[in-house]
């Protein structure tokens, strides 16, 4: 019996003593981190991400890779988000468009509900370009020729239900005119379409910002509340009779159930990350605006905008694919 106590007491004491090693997890982050960007590879927000994720990787001393998952909108990260474990080592980028996906296309998960809002990083400005040899010369004259030719003006976009497609289909219906929609998997397969000759404008972020600079591409109008300071003068849409103002902030997210200290320490890290010289040099290369945002506030900008994207969705009259 005394042998058998001792034995049992020993194994118990062993139990007891591996317990805390099983449960104890390592620091977070103890392994890469992978990051999914919804834009194409080369773009220019995709460019300034991977600027993010290195600064990243050196704050939380672990590398940061960049996973690029372009189409659908950019919402693609955001979906993948729903089957990820919540360890914070898959991370995704959210764009606008996830806002008003659920308005727009048949979903299992709700933007709101189901994804953990960890930092607002940066907004890329709207803008309508055409080539330099183009006739079309200003925005009066786009809308002329839409209203002349109904369907047959070509406007290349990143995406299905992207901020760009939205923005264009929101100006047709104010100016009583249709587009024919062409949609690519983003801004820099849509930007080489119209440089190639295969479409006949651009509506996008700043990927065109380099070539307008060059002479190769006409910027017609840009989406701001005032005019873009590298691009002063291309009018606004809301100066040319429209009531449309168009930027198109984004951030990270981590699937619903994401310890919060985990949260915290991807936001600290971030946010460093985005306050170095290198990030803020490649934002204002490409025209992109700092647009930070806390946890908290990114949450609250995401309740505003689904009920803004509603709104718009409503008025134009979108329906449910």
């Amino acid at each position: 019996m005394q042998r058998r106590h001792f034995l049992g007491t020993l194994i118990a004491g062993a139990g007891a003593g591996t317990v805390p090693a099983v449960r104890a997890q390592p620091p977070f982050p103890s392994r890469p981190i992978r990051m999914l960007v919804g834009f194409a590879p080369g773009g220019a927000t995709d460019v300034a991400f991977r600027v993010l994720a290195q600064n990243a990787a050196g704050i939380l001393k672990q590398p940061v890779i960049v996973e690029n998952k372009p189409g659908a909108g950019m919402v693609i990260p955001a979906q993948i988000m729903q089957t990820t474990a919540p360890d914070g080592y898959t991370i995704a980028q959210i764009a606008v468009s996830v806002f008003r996906t659920p308005y727009l296309v048949k979903t299992a998960w709700d933007p709101l509900k189901d994804l953990k809002y960890i930092i607002g990083l940066a907004a890329y400005p709207f803008g309508l370009v055409v080539p330099a040899a183009s006739p079309i010369r200003t925005l009066a004259d786009y809308i002329a020729y839409a209203k002349a030719n109904p369907g047959t003006m070509t406007y290349g976009t990143p995406g299905t239900l992207s901020s760009p497609h939205l923005t264009m289909e929101d100006l047709a219906f104010q100016a009583g005119v249709k587009f024919n929609h062409v949609p690519y998997k983003g801004g820099a397969e849509a930007l080489a379409a119209l440089l190639g000759g295969h479409i006949m404008s651009l509506a996008d972020g700043p990927s065109w910002a380099q070539y307008v600079e060059a002479g190769q591409l006409r910027l017609l109008a840009t989406g701001g509340e005032s005019r873009s300071a590298r691009f002063s003068a291309a009018p606004t849409l809301k100066e040319s009779g429209y009531d449309i103002v168009q930027n198109a902030p984004f951030g990270l997210a981590a699937p619903r159930d994401t310890d919060p200290a985990v949260v915290r320490i991807l936001h600290d890290g971030f946010k460093q990350a985005m306050e170095m010289d290198n990030y803020r040099a490649a934002l204002k290369q490409y025209d992109l605006e700092p647009a930070y945002l806390s946890s908290e506030q990114f949450t609250r900008f995401a309740s505003d905008t689904m009920q803004k994207e509603k709104l718009l969705i409503d008025r134009i009259g979108l329906r449910k694919l």
